[in-house]
């Protein structure tokens, strides 16, 4: 999984029919000052996430089966809006 904030949305009139009726949002994805910034990416979202959310994403074929019937082509998909992170300082955390 993936923690990372909702940067913007993207609409597309015209799309394979697996995906009609998707919503299609923009993940930055946090990561801690040690390792290098990814690249935003496109995810799906079906719990309601907006502009700002923090959310968790899920990744790979895995978001894939989000609905009956066969894999829809997607490899990121919205699966938590986080209300608070808490990370304990110490130990193996630094």
């Amino acid at each position: 999984m993936v923690v990372g904030e909702v940067i913007g949305n993207i609409w597309a009139t015209r799309k394979e029919d697996g995906l009609v009726g998707l919503k299609f949002l923009v993940v930055k994805p946090d990561h801690p000052a040690s390792t290098p910034e990814a690249s935003t990416f496109v995810a799906v979202d079906r719990i309601g996430a907006g502009v700002g959310d923090k959310v968790m994403v899920t990744r790979g074929s895995a978001s894939s089966h989000l609905q009956e019937g066969p894999a829809i082509p997607i490899d990121a998909l919205i699966i938590g809006i986080i209300d608070s992170v808490e990370v304990e300082r110490g130990g193996a955390n630094g």
